[in-house]
């Protein structure tokens, strides 16, 4: 299996050490930087299967670091984990609504650093490819023909309700916050108000039965589909 190539953003030398000595111990291949225009540059040129992108970085943050790549169409694939000492619930939405994968806080133990990449770069590897065909246990969801089945038994969804299944079975593991599922469910030109999704998320999960436990909601955050 080939390696993976990681691109460590962050201004701490001791712990880009730290980081890349772990990574490496684990296959991967790294490449680092210590500001946020170096940083850009790299992920651009060397395309990295994953970036760990801290937030207080000289020349130029994390936050404008991140909504560049996912402006720029030739970068905004790659998924990105945000190291930061920032853990407020406004942190962590600011990076959501910006498209990143994950975001740990530090100090963090390099184990849990590890799965987490590794858990990122399954669900970007899943998400590769347009789904057709979803399957967990007894919840088929198909998308060719916009059907659902519960154990066997087809169950009636609006439009909405089946995208925003879709839109969430399709990335298990990642949280959205609602803003992101209005954009990716129902457009950004929708007419809609404050808790549109959290309307269908409850109609959704009345149809779904015992399988309504999937949709997870993340406190203060918003949504996400059990892993």
């Amino acid at each position: 299996m080939p390696k993976k190539d990681i691109l460590i953003i962050e201004d701490e030398k001791d712990l880009v050490e730290l980081i890349q000595y772990n990574l490496e111990k684990e296959g991967f291949r790294v490449a680092y930087a210590y500001d946020g225009e170096e940083g850009l540059h790299k992920a651009g040129s060397k395309h990295p299967a994953l970036v760990l992108l801290d937030l207080m970085l000289p020349r130029l943050d994390g936050l404008e670091v991140c909504r560049r790549l996912k402006q720029d169409s030739k970068t905004a694939d790659i998924p990105i984990i945000i190291l930061s000492v920032k853990n407020s619930e406004a942190d962590v939405v600011a990076g959501l609504e910006l498209g990143v994968d994950d975001y740990i806080t530090k100090p963090f133990s390099p184990r849990v650093l590890i799965s987490r990449v590794r858990a990122v770069l399954r669900r970007s590897e899943r998400e590769a490819g347009p789904k057709k065909h979803i399957k967990i246990d007894g919840l088929v969801i198909d998308a060719s023909r916009h059907e659902v089945f519960l154990d066997g038994k087809n169950v009636v969804l609006t439009m909405t309700e089946f995208n925003l299944l879709r839109y969430l079975a399709s990335r298990p593991g990642r949280v959205f916050t609602r803003d992101q599922l209005m954009s990716g469910v129902l457009g950004e030109d929708s007419m809609v108000v404050d808790r549109t999704i959290d309307v269908h998320v409850a109609s959704l999960r009345k149809k779904l039965g015992r399988y309504a436990t999937y949709i997870v909601t993340v406190r203060g955050l918003g949504y996400k589909f059990k892993d």
